[in-house]
């Protein structure tokens, strides 16, 4: 790898030379054998990391564009949008402009959001999904996520849609054993990626929650999670070449577990040298 400025921003973080020679490969058809296999071998890895059972799937938006479609597809009366700075500010401004009926819980730069809000906010009726940032990036904020599932198992008609993109694959979150609905991340930060896609994974209550929306709206029929479970085949092109970066990426991941992984970015942030 050539010689250059290393990163050391919330992300788009430094990427390692092995990461980087994926690029390198030949492109392989995202209708042929070759990705159904590349997919396929990737897909329990991401479980893995995912906690869950479910399906993961890879989009070619940033966390975004997953942000929008869960929005459109899950919420109905209500959402209650968890505010304490600058990314989960932006939740209740993409609600609104969804069109759907949004409501902050707003707590000062700096602080976390206190579960005992969340249950007196959700007592009200109002709503049925919650927004939450796991670890607010524009803070350094990390919200007490076992406490406030605990507190949404209270309410199992309430969806959970957790923005994971600077906590995922850095430390453990169990997706399926907290009641996780919808769990996305993106590729730039502690999965060491370069960006330009994002992963996610939906729980049942949440594929069942779309059946029963009247109007099913996603950011683009890419985005429709229900028509995209992976199972090897394609209708759209896939990021065929950010696949073999992922496969390389959640190997190192799953072999060295998330506490050796989060010590090798630590490592990475003491070697501050250029080069």
């Amino acid at each position: 790898m050539q010689s250059h400025d290393k990163l050391f921003i919330p992300g788009p973080v430094e990427v390692s030379a092995k990461t980087m020679a994926a690029f390198s490969r030949p492109m392989i058809g995202h209708r042929g054998e070759d990705f159904k296999n590349l997919y396929r071998d990737i897909h329990p890895k991401l479980q893995t990391l995912f906690g869950t059972k479910q399906p993961v799937f890879l989009s070619t938006s940033s966390a975004w564009g997953v942000m929008e479609a869960s929005i459109r597809n899950l919420v109905g009366r209500g959402v209650l949008c968890c505010m304490c700075g600058a990314f989960s500010d932006k939740w209740f401004d993409v609600a609104r402009r969804c069109g759907k009926n949004a409501e902050p819980l707003q707590v000062d730069w700096g602080k976390h959001i206190d579960h005992k809000d969340v249950d007196r906010a959700l007592a009200s009726g109002k709503f049925d999904t919650v927004t939450l940032i796991h670890n607010e990036t524009s803070t350094g904020v990390m919200n007490p996520l076992p406490e406030i599932c605990c507190t949404l198992a209270k309410y199992p008609d309430v969806a959970l849609i957790l923005d994971t993109v600077s906590s995922f694959s850095a430390m453990t979150i169990e997706m399926d054993s907290l009641g996780i609905d919808v769990m996305l991340t993106g590729a730039q930060k502690a999965l060491a990626l370069p960006p330009g896609f994002s992963l996610f994974s939906v729980s049942e209550k949440a594929f069942a929650r779309t059946e029963k929306q009247k109007i099913v709206v996603t950011t683009s029929t890419f985005l429709n999670s229900k028509n995209n479970k992976p199972n090897g085949r394609h209708r759209a092109h896939r990021a065929s070449g950010t696949s073999s970066r992922c496969n390389r990426s959640s190997k190192k991941f799953s072999r060295k577990g998330c506490k050796r992984a989060l010590i090798d970015i630590q490592k990475l942030v003491r070697s501050s040298t250029i080069g």
